[in-house]
């Protein structure tokens, strides 16, 4: 791994999102391409992502004033200067051999925030000393899955902290994995010298015998699940703001707020999990209705232009996070990649504010969306 980017080019003929990911097909094998692509069972809720910003309608009002506009926005106590976070994403190195510290780079370039994964293949300490010091950069948050091993959990987030992290991402989706068919099919196993390098020393579960008739699943694996009860310790045990990522159902994002979250991400894993769950787009506003404005919601899946951004905010988003798209640009140009992605999105929601007469994000309201989509975020909006 090299100590600082590689630096690479983009192809004159890499203009959008989807030319990067048509590009990173040719850079990455059977094996990485059914990981970081692939969705749950037959890729429903994967599709559904795409589709339901697709089928959001943009109302452009005409002769505003926007000289003078930005797209810049506040969170948790931070100014972003714009609301494009990188989502996090395991096993960079998978793509390509700078991995998650190409990535990070690449935010701190950009100004954009970075969510580092527990399942990282570059040390979270790596991660943060090769930024911190960088004063554009955005918020450093580091995505949490909850150990079996409590003292092992603590001790991750205490390197966490120490590190300079600001934030830890709970993510709250994945008590087990979804039945990933293209994984399957691709017979998935971790390439040589790609590991969860923050992981190391964590000893497995001991085995639990089963009786005739038990399931593996709730009898076993499902023990070690974390529940509400495991957010309240995680809170005790951190001084670092704790966001929680997966929410969907409005009951859960109260009770989220009621345990104390300092922001919820609505997510389905990019349709990594449960298949035929609901898209972001279709629970972003009842979300964000539920909670009233207690905390900030941010929302990932799907987005991959400049109008999925704008059409975010609209929907009562503070944020937006995107994983695969930047994996898709470090796959096949490195740092370069991935700075030319979130470059790409930057421009895109600039030229979508100005030719719908925003000035600014907070002018993204409801009735940007118009008809009856605007009268649902209305009531998410109040």
């Amino acid at each position: 791994m090299a100590a600082h980017p590689s630096l690479q080019t983009i192809p004159p003929d890499v203009v959008s999102l989807p030319d990067h990911e048509r590009r990173a097909r040719g850079h990455l094998d059977d094996n990485a391409w059914a990981y970081f692509s692939g969705g749950a069972a037959d890729e429903i809720t994967l599709r559904s992502n795409r589709s339901a910003w697709d089928a959001l309608t943009l109302w452009p009002r005409v002769l505003q004033r926007t000289a003078g506009g930005h797209t810049r926005v506040p969170l948790l106590g931070r100014t972003l200067a714009h609301p494009v976070l990188l989502a996090p994403v395991a096993f960079q190195r998978m793509a390509h051999p700078d991995g998650e510290l190409a990535m990070a780079y690449a935010a701190a370039a950009l100004g954009a925030g970075v969510v580092l994964s527990t399942q990282s293949s570059v040390p979270l300490q790596t991660v943060a000393r090769a930024v911190l010091a960088d004063a554009g950069r955005g918020p450093l948050w580091f995505q949490l899955y909850l150990q079996h091993d409590r003292g092992f959990t603590q001790a991750l987030v205490q390197q966490a902290e120490e590190a300079g992290y600001e934030a830890l991402v709970l993510t709250v989706d994945a008590p087990t994995s979804g039945a990933r068919d293209a994984e399957r099919r691709a017979g998935f196993r971790l390439p040589p010298g790609v590991e969860p390098v923050n992981l190391a020393g964590l000893q497995p579960p001991a085995a639990t015998p089963l009786r005739a008739g038990q399931s593996a699943l709730f009898d076993g694996l499902l023990h070690h699940a974390p529940t509400w009860d495991d957010v309240e310790w995680l809170r005790s045990i951190t001084r670092l703001p704790v966001l929680l990522k997966g929410v969907l159902h409005p009951a859960d994002a109260r009770q989220a707020v009621r345990a104390g979250a300092a922001g919820l991400i609505v997510s389905n894993h990019g349709g990594r999990t449960l298949d035929t769950a609901p898209a972001t787009a279709t629970a972003l506003p009842r979300v964000v209705q539920a909670v009233h404005g207690a905390v900030p919601v941010l929302v990932d899946g799907g987005i991959r232009r400049g109008t999925d951004v704008l059409k975010a905010m609209a929907l009562g988003a503070s944020a937006v996070l995107v994983g695969r798209p930047a994996v898709y640009g470090l796959a096949h140009a490195g740092a370069a990649g991935v700075a030319h992605v979130l470059r790409l999105l930057r421009d895109e929601l600039e030229i979508a504010m100005a030719l719908t007469g925003c000035a600014t994000l907070a002018d993204a309201s409801p009735a940007l969306l118009g008809g009856d989509l605007a009268s649902a975020a209305d009531e998410a909006n109040p």
